[in-house]
């Protein structure tokens, strides 16, 4: 791993090489307020607290994410330095662990940047900051696992308007997995534990759970061994299209 920290810094200082930085952070921002604000009901609410706000987070995500991620190895294929980087003293996951890491950590200063927010509920009221910060952290590894499928897209698909299409489905799948009208078409032919299953994927149901303050430790687990796994694919990938 001790390239790790030189691809890391390759890739994030790339992202301000460009305006997508600059857009992504302004339109997060934008509709982060929005979102809150005025399709949340923050102010009808009566109450001090941030969940108007991050239970968007799983919507919003759903198609900034991808738009952030489709270029991970789309835009190394399309420039043709993909080639140069396979014959680098590298190893192959810490090229794919090091771009994942720069696009995680630019997302978690998104995230950061919606700060005023939390001074914003402070003054107004009494919330219960605990609660806040376990949603932070929850939607931080909630846009970790969308970067990850991401991350395996863009290096499956051929450009990266694929790449956005094919993340933003698979994402969707997983966020509405727990949903009952999902589970519904299951109920009457499935056993007990296949529903069980279904619904233990659900992004949504997990995010929840976190951003209410209340961290379980399945599914801290259940975050960073779907991460784990869709970033060892994404190897597996590169590895097949390299053969090619």
């Amino acid at each position: 791993m001790k390239q790790l920290p030189i691809i890391f810094r390759r890739e994030f200082s790339s992202f301000f090489a460009t305006p997508l930085a600059y857009v992504f952070l302004l339109i997060f921002l934008v509709l982060s307020s929005v979102f809150t604000f005025y399709l949340g009901n923050f102010y009808e609410s009566g109450q001090a607290n941030l969940n108007p706000f991050f239970n968007f987070h799983p919507w919003l995500y759903l198609f900034l994410v991808p738009a952030l991620a489709m270029r991970m190895w789309a835009e190394e294929r399309k420039s043709g330095t993909i080639e140069l980087l396979m014959t680098l003293p590298i190893t192959r996951f810490e090229s794919v662990l090091g771009k994942f890491l720069a696009a995680w950590v630019f997302a978690g200063i998104a995230l950061l940047l919606t700060f005023p927010m939390v001074l914003t509920v402070n003054y107004l009221g009494d919330p219960d900051n605990g609660a806040i910060l376990t949603g932070y952290v929850g939607s931080w590894l909630l846009a970790g696992a969308y970067l990850s499928v991401g991350s395996c897209m863009s290096a499956l698909a051929k450009n990266q308007v694929i790449a956005f299409i094919l993340t933003v489905s698979l994402c969707f799948i997983f966020v509405l997995s727990g949903f009952a009208l999902v589970l519904d078409a299951f109920n009457g032919w499935a056993p007990q534990w296949l529903l069980d299953a279904v619904a233990s994927f659900s992004f949504l149901t997990r995010f929840q759970a976190i951003s209410k303050g209340v961290i379980d430790l399945r599914d801290l687990l259940y975050f960073l061994s779907f991460i784990t796994a869709w970033l060892m694919a994404t190897a597996v990938v590169i590895d097949l299209k390299k053969a090619d």
